[in-house]
């Protein structure tokens, strides 16, 4: 029975990857901390870089304390 589900789910997985209608998109890619960091030292707001990569502002700070502490 198990395997069935698990069968009918990767059929249903298949046809919404082929809709490209954005039921399924999978994970978010990974953020590029250099590009956020290059751009903040370049004089950018964070909330111009969270616009321009289409993230959250949280994600630019947090990412910003990051470095800040390596």
């Amino acid at each position: 029975e198990r395997s069935m589900i698990r069968k009918r789910q990767a059929e249903g997985i298949a046809v919404a990857k082929a809709a490209k209608d954005g039921r399924y998109k999978g994970r978010k890619q990974s953020i590029d901390r250099s590009v956020i960091t290059n751009m903040l030292d370049a004089g950018s707001s964070v909330t111009a870089v969270a616009r321009s990569l289409n993230i959250s502002r949280q994600s630019v700070y947090r990412i910003k304390a990051e470095v800040e502490a390596a």
